[in-house]
């Protein structure tokens, strides 16, 4: 509908303020709801390029000394996260090419970054696991960009965590909030303890 201040239209957007009793179930929609004017969404997407140019930026500049990338980046972010990670999953992650994923893991395997072994179970799988070279990169990697994070987090106040994470998981499409529950409720559970 157009706006008698400034000819922009206004977008409704149904927000879940607060979650159910289990804490897991978000709200029903619309129980509040918000009226975002088309400048405030085209001003969040200007806020989302900028900090992922400036997010990225941060390890970009290790990378580039190493002569990597940023997909390599990324491959060495979810293995890292996901040790003996199978081929297959990663290229549902990136969603990328088999092709394009070869390349990066060639280059990566080639400079001591990853391991790659066969699945027990079906020996055709490939198993991807960063060696202790490749966890100090993806290590220095993160201090990086954690700094930023922080910075950030620190400037924005407490509140602010959660309502960021809310605004980012509903920009994800289903496959990535399955990917990150899955990731949250690895990270809660207690790990074994070696005999």
């Amino acid at each position: 509908m157009p706006d008698p201040k400034g000819g922009l239209k206004a977008v409704e957007v149904r927000a879940a303020e607060s979650r159910a009793s289990d804490g897991k179930t978000p709200a029903a929609a619309g129980t509040n709801l918000l009226f975002l004017r088309e400048e405030e969404i085209r001003t969040a997407q200007d806020l989302l390029f900028f900090a992922y140019r400036d997010f990225t930026n941060a390890a970009d500049v290790i990378l580039v000394e190493l002569g990597l990338g940023r997909a390599h980046h990324r491959a060495l972010h979810f293995i890292g996260r996901n040790p003996a990670l199978p081929v297959s999953d990663l290229i549902g992650i990136l969603r990328i090419t088999k092709q394009s994923l070869a390349r990066v893991l060639s280059e990566l395997m080639e400079k001591g970054y990853v391991a790659q072994t066969q699945g027990r179970a079906d020996r055709r799988q490939r198993l991807l696991t960063l060696t202790p070279a490749g966890q100090a990169l993806e290590r220095r990697l993160f201090e990086r960009q954690r700094e930023r994070l922080v910075a950030a987090y620190r400037e924005a106040g407490v509140g602010s965590v959660e309502g960021f994470r809310r605004v980012m998981r509903g920009i994800m499409d289903a496959d990535a909030r399955s990917y990150m529950d899955h990731a949250e409720t690895a990270a809660r559970e207690p790990r074994a303890r070696p005999a």
